[in-house]
């Protein structure tokens, strides 16, 4: 696993400060969600991560996945299913926030993701295409959080949100485990030698699924 360890010193003089550069600072949260995969906490982790990232966490769980399924390939349907099981239970609790803590801490978190003006645009979309738009946004780089919390807001049926939930995160987590299962050698020889680059793709995807989200509402 020492593929995962990344050098955390200081910048140089005259960089851009961390808490005024997103990108930076968003690739040092991937860094330090990587860091529990050489640990035995790996597994806790995975599951606290999924858990988090459906309702407020900025970092997918898939490049966590991605580790621990590399370091054993056998154990990856394992592993996809610990963050299927913390994504749903997750936005379950996305659900809840926007049903009943929407004035409370709903607004912040989508403000702090700076949408919550296009809110009335998203109900919207939840008319048209009720909890079904959930599953494009758990399979999707579009940020699942946002959905969970407004459908909850949008009080959209709470067992075809769980469906739409279970289905596109399952999609998810499982493609990625399923194709280091299957092509684990040849995936694990890849990902050694660009691992710093497609963690930089994962970032960039991840701010991909923001501008998407705003294109779309």
């Amino acid at each position: 696993m020492g593929i995962i360890k990344k050098e955390m010193g200081v910048p140089p003089p005259g960089s851009i400060p961390l808490w005024l550069n997103p990108f930076a600072l968003l690739k040092r949260l991937y860094d330090w969600v990587l860091s529990w995969a050489e640990t035995r906490y790996a597994v806790p982790a995975l599951f606290l991560v999924a858990f988090s990232e459906s309702s407020f966490f900025p970092v997918p769980p898939d490049i966590l996945i991605l580790a621990l399924a590399l370091s054993v390939p056998a154990r990856s349907f394992f592993y996809a299913g610990v963050a299927l099981v913390g994504s749903v239970l997750g936005g379950m609790l996305g659900y809840l926030i926007g049903l009943e803590f929407m004035e409370l801490i709903g607004w912040r978190i989508l403000g702090f993701y700076g949408i919550e003006d296009r809110f009335t645009a998203l109900q919207g979309l939840f008319r048209q295409y009720d909890a079904w738009v959930v599953t494009i946004a758990g399979f999707t780089p579009i940020p699942y959080k946002l959905f969970t919390i407004a459908g909850g807001a949008c009080r959209i049926n709470f067992a075809i949100f769980l469906i739409a939930s279970t289905v596109g995160r399952a999609m998810r987590f499982y493609l990625v485990g399923g194709l280091i299962y299957l092509f684990g050698k040849p995936v694990k020889t890849f990902v050694e030698r660009y691992f710093n680059l497609l963690t930089i793709l994962f970032v960039v995807l991840f701010i991909l699924g923001f501008a998407v989200f705003k294109w779309m509402v």
